[in-house]
């Protein structure tokens, strides 16, 4: 932003680079704003906190005029931070400059059409934000936990944050949409006196008043207690009893490799041999369910597609395009794939837009608790960490577990084993379901950055393979 340049709206951003699209071309304008706040702690001290604001405009030029009349076009598309309004003609000039030098768009199409969807009431007013007051009763209960942690000889370190994004978007079809979407996360680790003994935990939130940390921390203790026995196990495979965040980590990687496009050519997990999809196909005998949804409860979000660039199975001619609940796994079968309506044409499915959450149900109402009450023999895991994908043909996954493998004989916990290296396919995996357990909302710990807005069952999972035992901590 240039100094001293006063400031404009989001709102009036955006509307003043569509103005200045030049006629005869279709344009995108995406204008988000975003505040965050912070907190920090090590050793049940706190270190830092503090609050951030940023702001970015993304303009999509569309050229049809260069690419001739068959619906051809071609597409520009400039990113740029901290824009002031004397910088917003360069933004709309580089983007349409670098769509009348690009090759023609596969995914080219006709903008979402105006709709209808109510624009007055949420398009207008200042953008949504947050401030370090959104901690305010979380900090009180953080302090008191803190104190009770030190008498009892844990070290508890962590960190919570909380950020609130504005989006607008506005298309020269006429479209003006907006979103304000919270999002919150913890994490909590516990030590022992000594260091030698570690526990995590995390939590997901819209605004910091469903978390409870004093109840974090007393699981934590209860399992630096159970890691006061240590058995030594060897690689192999175990019936397992995965925790939800654990859980989270895998089916979100499940739903991020379930497009559409990839399926149809044959290069997933999801493709069928001899091809297309393998949409209608049974995955798993247990009837879980697997489903996005833009208005479930606490996990809300856009229920609009946002397309800042085009992909496999995202296009910027969809920008604005309505979202609604995607059932990727209806009692057990694959039953969608996500899509644009370009990759959705290729394969010959409906245009299922992804959302911004992943649920996973199976009409449960057991405990973790009662899971572990229940096991013969079995390993409890804390969470999975170092999460890379081996083959996408049969999505295997390499990784690691971390800060806790707990070993259970006669539906007790008897002690913390070494960790492992695992080899897992989630889809694999799905066929070896011996039970699910309630969905709780959750925070994968490997995704948590990115992907917070997830609810996911408990699961006993025959055979799980721990390909070798690993010393990491």
């Amino acid at each position: 932003m240039i100094p001293n340049e006063p400031s404009a709206s989001a709102q009036d951003t955006v509307a003043r680079a569509l103005a200045l699209a030049r006629a005869g071309g279709d344009c995108v304008v995406i204008a988000e704003e975003t505040s965050t706040a912070n907190l920090r702690w090590a050793g049940n001290t706190l270190t830092t906190n503090g609050v951030a604001v940023s702001r970015s405009l993304t303009v999509i030029a569309i050229d049809r005029r260069s690419h001739g009349p068959d619906g051809a076009a071609g597409v520009g598309v400039v990113s740029r931070s901290g824009v002031g309004p004397g910088q917003v003609e360069d933004v709309v000039r580089e983007a349409e400059k670098a769509a009348a030098e690009a090759s023609p768009a596969e995914d080219a199409g006709e903008l979402v059409a105006a709709d209808g969807r109510d624009r007055s009431g949420s398009w207008d007013g200042p953008p949504a934000a947050t401030e370090f007051g959104v901690f305010r009763a979380f900090a009180h209960e953080l302090g008191e936990t803190l104190r009770a942690a030190e008498g009892a000889g844990r070290k508890l370190y962590g960190f919570a944050e909380h950020g609130v994004t504005s989006t607008f978007l506005g298309t020269s079809a006429g479209l003006r949409l907006r979103h304000d979407q919270p999002a919150g996360r913890l994490e909590l680790n516990a030590k022992s006196a000594d260091l030698a003994r570690s526990a995590w935990a995390g939590a997901a939130t819209r605004d910091f008043t469903d978390v409870d940390v004093a109840a974090l921390d007393a699981e934590l203790a209860q399992r630096l207690a159970w890691q006061a026995r240590r058995v030594e196990l060897p690689a192999g495979r175990y019936e397992t009893l995965l925790p939800p965040t654990a859980v989270s980590d895998l089916m979100v990687d499940l739903y991020w490799n379930a497009g559409a496009r990839d399926a149809g050519e044959g290069r997933t997990v999801f493709s069928r041999q001899g091809g297309g999809t393998r949409v209608g196909e049974r995955l798993s005998a247990l009837p879980v369910d697997l489903f996005s949804d833009p208005s479930y409860p606490g996990l809300e979000c856009a229920p609009f597609v946002i397309a800042h660039a085009s992909g496999r199975d995202s296009s910027v001619f969809d920008n604005g395009l309505a979202v609604g609940r995607g059932s990727w796994i209806s009692s057990g079968v694959l039953s969608a794939l996500h899509s644009s309506r370009y990759s959705a044409r290729l394969t010959g499915l409906p245009a299922t837009p992804p959302a911004g959450n992943l649920i996973m149900s199976a009409d449960s109402a057991t405990s973790l608790p009662a899971m572990i009450a229940s096991t013969k023999r079995g390993l409890l895991l804390t969470c999975l960490w170092y999460i890379r994908q081996v083959d996408p043909q049969t999505m295997l996954l390499t990784g690691l577990t971390r800060d806790g493998v707990y070993l259970v004989e006669e539906g007790e916990v008897v002690g913390a084993v070494n960790n492992f290296r695992f080899n897992e396919s989630p889809m694999a995996m799905l066929g070896r379901l011996l039970e699910a357990g309630a969905t709780t909302p959750t925070l994968p710990r490997e995704l948590g950055d990115y992907f917070t807005r997830v609810a996911m069952p408990p699961l006993r999972v025959d055979a799980f393979n721990m390909s070798s035992v690993s010393q990491a901590s």
